[in-house]
């Protein structure tokens, strides 16, 4: 048994179980590798021991591998590791890990989903299908519970290439000559054992849309064979008549894709997608029921999506002969209710075991050796291996299906059998029903992918392949033009190497173009830039030009040749421009000799938005109030914001000359001092008649501004005979 923590490969560490199903169980495990979550989904042990069947779930796993879709589930990786317990190889698929819910979830709840929600849905898995059915892929096991929604409403469909996987096993699998798929979404080929289509997928998509309208499947029954029966048989009621919500145009969607004949239905997912989008935007539906045939008994008569719904009473069928199912023969859709089960098993063996009673009495009554009880055998040579299995049994009778190659006009059929139709057999004997497996298959060659185109061709000629389409690669779809694909080489082969198809069934070889497209590489810098363009497949030189501007912050790319999104040669020369700041600093003007208010009017002039920082200073060799000095010096760069700094020139500090007229020499002297005077001298005058030694003159006079440094020449008034023996003193 698989425990947690197991690593498959050395790479995919499983850690829990997120679900199981008939055939498997699904893991949640992390990708050591690329680190990242994964779905990892196991085959049972019992099912992986056959040998046919791992190679046929190799194979289908591969060309599921193959589909890139938004709407399905993608597949990452596949391979086998060995179950220890009983040593055989168990296949595994390693998937996207989708978070979630499934539609069977979605209806178990109970909520109601309207109906535009529910055809948006639809349209969903209807987009999935369109692409697989374009890749050969055909689902076979469309139901609710394959079909997950993520929480932001997108639709993911699961197990592509599982059911077919199982339908192409071999003989000696426990689901031999069973009908696979779930009962309550079998298309009527499908329960008649039929080759089935992409139609089949049509049908259980009509059976999917009719559940999410109305909450219930379109038949119900109390075993899937009477389910089976009436997918056969029965014409399921509008979904109008059970919701009065439902429109015609709903009507004739439905009932076209559950049309018994595939003929009659949409022939394939986008003719449906189509009609269900005209639906959503209120737009009149193409769909147009069949009219009734002697494949459908119960039909609608005169159904059109502008018409009314009605339903016309069910004819009785005539000849032919119903097929009889085994009870084994269906998966039974495990949303049945169980309780009608044990009634019946209940039932069984309370008869079985009258019945043997019955046979024990008649034996004491009747001893002897009785004659063996013979009936005829059935003709079943033509017949779907369903229904042959189930006419055999009907016979009482044990029928054994050998598989050998036929056409394909009757794969599926019973060719041959033993004993003849209409022949005596005894009771409980065997019969042996041969059935075709229809014409013989070729596998795709192993190592396509990488070479040439030429020599692809060549191997796939030489393998007996007739019908090869080649094409370009999408350069934006990275598995169809890998960076590091050659140009001219072959990058994807579909259906996938290994795969097995007729000789002339079409098989498609995708060429690398070696081209990519251009990435965006702008907000980049230039290092991540380069490293970008390479992941991109561009592995040459970049052209790099620097250039001032705001843009992009300074060493990004702002601009780039060629524009992203274009495809080019992988060989192809970037050419990016690369940000450098942006010069904002202006040159500063001339100011010396300006006056100061000049000086200012040119710094704004300049561009420079701060007053200027100014000093003063005395000096004679400037006139005063003019500039004498400037830092920055004159043409020197600065920031605009930053204030020029000048030194404006001032004349001396001027002194006011006091009044010493009639002051005495004394007198003179202090007033003269306090006034800021250092340089003055006295000199004497006899004058007749003046007062004796008071001021009689001075040079400069009273009150006139001047420096203090400035001589002053004080004229002394003296008496005869009394001069002053120092007239030039002055104060020391």
């Amino acid at each position: 048994m698989t425990e947690r923590g197991t690593v498959l490969q050395g790479r995919y560490e499983l850690d829990q179980i997120i679900g199981r199903g008939g055939m498997a169980e699904v893991w949640r495990a992390r990708d050591r590798r690329l680190v990242r979550d994964v779905a990892v989904k196991r085959l049972r042990v019992d099912l992986a021991s056959d040998p046919t069947f791992q190679a046929r779930f190799r194979r289908e796993a591969q060309s599921a591998a193959g589909l890139n879709h938004p709407n399905i589930v993608a597949v990452y990786d596949t391979g086998e590791e060995l179950d220890t317990a009983s040593d055989v190889s168990v296949p595994y698929i390693v998937m996207e890990l989708v978070e979630g819910v499934t539609l069977r979830d979605v209806l178990r709840d109970g909520r109601k989903v309207l109906p535009e929600r529910a055809l948006e849905f639809t349209k969903g898995v209807l987009d999935a299908l369109a692409y697989s059915h374009r890749a050969g892929i055909i689902h076979r096991d469309i139901k609710p519970a394959n079909v997950m929604l993520t929480p932001s409403g997108s639709v993911k469909v699961m197990d592509f290439g599982i059911a077919r996987a199982v339908a192409d096993t071999s003989a000696t699998m426990t689901q031999t000559a069973a009908v696979i798929g779930t009962a309550q979404y079998l298309s009527p080929e499908q329960a008649r054992g039929e080759k089935v289509d992409n139609r089949s997928d049509i049908y259980a998509v009509g059976c999917l849309l009719y559940e999410l309208l109305v909450s219930q499947p379109p038949f119900k029954g109390d075993s899937p064979v009477s389910v089976a029966y009436q997918h056969v048989r029965e014409i399921p009621v509008p979904p109008s008549q059970l919701d009065s919500e439902i429109t015609p145009d709903m009507d004739a969607i439905v009932m076209k894709s559950l049309a018994k004949a595939p003929g009659d239905r949409y022939q394939d997912a986008r003719e449906m997608a189509a009609d269900v989008t005209r639906a959503i935007n209120g737009e009149p539906v193409h769909a147009l029921l069949a009219p009734v045939g002697a494949e459908q008994p119960t039909a609608v008569q005169g159904y059109h999506a502008n018409a009314p719904t009605h339903v016309a009473q069910r004819a009785a069928v005539a000849s032919a002969p119903s097929p009889v199912y085994s009870p084994g023969e269906l998966d039974e859709d495990e949303e049945e209710p169980r309780s009608k089960k044990g009634i019946i098993i209940l039932a069984s063996l309370a008869g079985l075991v009258v019945v043997g009673m019955i046979i024990a009495l008649a034996m004491l009554l009747n001893p002897g050796t009785p004659e063996p009880e013979m009936v005829t055998v059935p003709s079943v040579v033509g017949a779907s291996e369903v229904f042959a299995v189930g006419q055999v049994e009907a016979a009482e009778l044990v029928p054994k299906v050998e598989y050998e190659a036929g056409s394909e006009d009757n794969q599926g059929e019973v060719v041959r059998q033993s004993p003849e139709g209409d022949a005596e057999a005894e009771v409980g004997s065997e019969v042996v029903l041969v059935v075709s497996t229809g014409v013989e298959l070729f596998t795709v060659p192993d190592n396509l992918v990488g070479m040439p185109r030429a020599d692809a061709l060549r191997v796939l000629d030489d393998a007996g392949f007739s019908n090869v389409t080649v094409r370009d690669a999408d350069p934006a779809n990275r598995q169809e033009e890998p960076v590091d694909a050659e140009a001219g080489t072959v990058t994807v082969v579909n259906p996938a190497e290994g795969a097995e198809i007729p000789a002339d069934g079409e098989l498609e070889l995708v060429i690398a173009t070696g081209r990519s497209p251009i990435p965006d590489l702008t907000g980049r810098t230039l290092e991540v830039a380069m490293d970008e363009a390479k992941d991109a497949g561009f592995t040459e030189q970049f052209e790099v030009v620097y250039e001032q501007t705001d843009q992009v912050a300074p060493g990004n790319v702002f601009d780039q040749t060629p524009a992203a999104g274009e495809s080019h040669p992988r060989n192809t020369v970037i050419n990016v421009k690369v940000a450098e700041a942006v010069d904002t600093t202006l040159p500063v003007p001339e100011l010396v000799a300006l006056t100061l208010e000049a000086a200012q009017q040119a710094a704004t002039d300049a561009g420079f938005t701060s007053p200027l920082s100014v000093t003063e200073e005395q000096t004679d060799e400037a006139e005063p109030g003019t500039i004498v000095s400037q830092a920055p010096a004159a043409g020197e760069r600065i920031e605009p914001n930053v204030p020029i700094e000048v030194v404006v020139a001032v004349g001396p500090q001027l002194s006011e000359m006091p009044n010493l007229l009639g002051l005495s020499q004394e007198q003179a002297g202090t007033s003269l001092d306090r006034a800021g005077f250092t340089n003055y001298r006295f000199e004497d005058e006899v004058t007749p008649g003046a007062p004796a030694d008071t001021v009689l003159e001075q040079n400069i006079a009273a009150g006139e501004q001047v420096d203090p440094e400035t001589e002053v020449v004080v004229i002394m008034a003296r008496a005869p005979g009394n001069s002053n023996p120092n007239p030039s003193d002055t104060p020391s």
